[in-house]
């Protein structure tokens, strides 16, 4: 049974949550028109140093600082005022700053690196640019996912061998009954900076091993860390992660296959040089934009999908729905995750089912 005061502060907290991506959402798209259909795309684009690469860098570069500058606010209150007030977040301002600092040094080197496919591509090929950048995106995501345990991960969160013996015994041995490959089972120490429990099977081939938050070895069952490792093998057992690729870029593809029809549309209305010009830069951002909120329902739909099968997994795995129910609760109210949201919301923003779905699974 949940906590009825802690799901009464989850329903606030999502719902303050949502108020704030909604007007972000509005400044972004805001912030995007002004910048293209004002004439500062095109100022800017005239004050660009050569050679071109360096030109699209710096362009870029002042478009992301001037959009940081206005959603700082809210990125302040959202990230840590709101979490800190509700418990979530225990790291100090100091901390929190850093670590953003961190995830947007790393979030500006992998951005450069597309930018600079992107412009090179409009520039090589400015009629199928789009198969160029998707197929890219989709080499740029397989590397990522094989480093994120070994090399990006541990920028924010230290990594040490789990010294639980059973645990480690149990979870081995779910892991090899499931075929699945690990090199370890690792504890992620999260409780200096969260309140939130997670545990997940990060990594690909070599890299990939389990990783249980230290937020939940205190209160949570060995049985209960084995429904939740049971889930995650699950995706692995099935294939999602391959597939979930495969759709991310089909998706991909699509709505940059539909980027290009705005970017032609939209060189052609303001009279710019091409595809190409750096002015035009703001368009394909609207155009991503856009189709990204369009297409978020389906995503998430289909992640939805995946996610409930990895459950029936972990429950037929682990053959113990009264630890699957015990855990889901307890994960829902520890991180303030909101059992039974509205309709709407989990249309658009849940890409895992609500937590009064999931016990239903396990109660049927």
């Amino acid at each position: 049974m949940s906590d009825s005061d802690r799901q009464e502060q989850a329903r606030r907290y999502a719902a303050l949550q949502r108020r704030l991506l909604l007007i972000e959402l509005v400044l972004g798209f805001g912030y995007l028109l002004l910048v293209q259909f004002s004439g500062v795309a095109v100022w800017l684009r005239d004050r660009m140093p050569e050679p071109a690469a360096l030109g699209a860098a710096v362009f870029a570069s002042l478009l992301v600082v001037g959009y940081l500058v206005l959603t700082a606010p809210i990125s302040y209150y959202g990230g840590y005022v709101l979490p800190k007030r509700y418990g979530v977040l225990v790291q100090s301002f100091g901390g929190w700053f850093a670590d953003r600092l961190k995830a947007l040094a790393l979030g500006g080197v992998v951005g450069l690196v597309v930018l600079e496919a992107l412009v090179a591509l409009l520039h090589w090929t400015p009629e199928y640019w789009w198969l160029g950048v998707a197929a890219f995106l989709l080499f740029l995501t397989v590397v990522l996912a094989n480093l994120a345990p070994v090399l990006i991960v541990p920028l924010f969160f230290k990594m040490r061998p789990l010294e639980d013996d059973e645990v480690v015994r149990r979870l081995l041995a779910l892991a090899e009954k499931a075929g699945t490959r690990v090199r370890g089972v690792y504890v992620m120490e999260m409780s200096g900076k969260t309140t939130a429990g997670n545990a997940a099977l990060m990594g690909l081939g070599n890299t990939r091993r389990i990783v249980v938050g230290d937020t939940m070895l205190k209160d949570y069952t060995p049985a209960e860390i084995e429904v939740v490792l049971a889930h995650e093998l699950a995706h692995h057992v099935h294939g999602d992660i391959v597939k979930g690729i495969a759709v991310q870029t089909i998706v991909t593809l699509f709505g940059l296959w539909l980027a290009n029809f705005f970017l032609q549309w939209g060189v052609a209305a303001l009279g710019l040089s091409g595809v190409s010009d750096l002015a035009a830069l703001p368009l394909v951002a609207l155009a991503l934009g856009i189709y990204g909120l369009v297409s978020q329902p389906l995503t998430n739909w289909y992640s939805r999908l995946v996610e409930r099968a990895a459950d029936v997994y972990a429950l037929e795995a682990t053959q113990d729905p009264v630890s699957f129910v015990s855990v889901m609760t307890k994960l829902h109210d520890q991180n303030l995750s909101e059992a039974d949201p509205p309709a709407w919301a989990k249309i658009w923003l849940y890409d895992h089912p609500p937590l009064r779905e999931r016990l239903a699974l396990a109660g049927a």
